[in-house]
Parts: structure tokens; C-alpha cells; sequence
């Protein structure tokens, strides 16, 4: 039996919290596109952090970004071309060795982060005025007590889709 009352079943917890996320990324997306950035998608904000991450001084290969995001070469390749097409990624090659195709971000990559840092600050700031500073600062230290002291998991987009 449950020490917490009826009205708080086990299940909602983690549906709440995939919603409290998926709201700040659905907002986030929402003004990236006012912003100059319609065709990001959350999956693209893994792409660069994995990017930035994992990639050395010449950047990151298919491979490489595929095992830092938990999918296959292949997957990551076709992301990678992807957000190569949108502006995103510039393909370039490891001078110590030219067969390696390596990838770095481009400056409309870098403005797309730069905005999401302003805009998740802009959204932290709503959350405060919507339940207060105390319950948000709160609930973020309460959450910290639960979770692995790595808040930057690349590989969740992939592992909704684990086996």
C-alpha cells in the first residue's frame, strides 16, 4: 500500500513530467520559428550538443555521433544530412587523416543555441511567475535529489524507441 494519498497515483508522476518537458520544448520550438529557426525540431538540439560534446577540434563523424546518441551510423548519417541541407552542420575533413568526414556546427547552428539558452530562460522565468521563485527553485532541487547528477542524457530521443 502507498504511503501518499489516493488522489496521487503512481503513473501521473511520470506523465506529468514528460508533459512539464514536452510544454517547455513545444514553446521552445514555437519561438525558434518566430525567431528565424521554423524547421528545428528537439531532436536538432541533441544533434549539436552531442556535436559539441563529442567532436574533437575537426568535428564529429557519423559514427561518432550515432554512439553518442544511442542510434546507428546510418541514422545519425541521415540527421547529419539533414541538418547539413537546413544550414545547420559544415561538412569538413580531419586533417590527419582525410578519409574521416568530420561535421561542426555552422553560425546558424550556434544562433539557434544561443537563442534556445535566452528562450529556456524566458520560459524558467514564466514557470517562476506561474507557481513562484521558492516552489520552482524547489521542485529543481527536489528533482536534482532523484535524477543522476548528468542532467545532458544524448542518447533519450533514441531510447524511447529502445527495445
Amino acid at each position: 500500500m502507498s504511503i501518499l494519498s489516493s488522489d496521487l497515483q503512481g503513473f501521473e508522476l511520470p506523465l506529468r513530467l514528460l508533459l512539464g518537458f514536452r510544454v517547455l520544448i513545444d514553446e521552445l520550438h514555437e519561438e525558434l520559428a518566430r525567431q528565424g529557426h521554423p524547421r528545428m525540431r528537439p531532436m536538432h538540439g541533441f544533434v549539436f550538443q552531442a556535436i559539441m560534446r563529442a567532436g574533437g577540434r575537426y568535428g564529429t563523424t557519423a559514427a561518432d555521433l550515432g554512439r553518442a546518441l544511442g542510434v546507428s551510423k546510418q541514422a545519425a548519417g541521415k540527421t547529419i544530412d539533414m541538418l547539413e541541407g537546413l544550414g545547420y552542420l559544415r561538412p569538413g575533413h580531419d586533417p590527419g587523416d582525410a578519409r574521416r568526414k568530420t561535421y561542426t556546427l555552422t553560425p546558424h547552428a550556434h544562433d539557434a543555441l544561443e537563442r534556445s539558452e535566452q528562450i529556456f530562460e524566458d520560459l524558467r522565468d514564466q514557470w517562476a511567475e506561474t507557481i513562484g521563485e521558492d516552489r520552482l527553485r524547489a521542485m529543481v532541487e527536489d528533482l536534482r535529489k532523484v535524477t543522476p547528477p548528468d542532467a545532458f542524457r544524448l542518447d533519450t530521443p533514441q531510447w524511447f524507441n529502445a527495445p
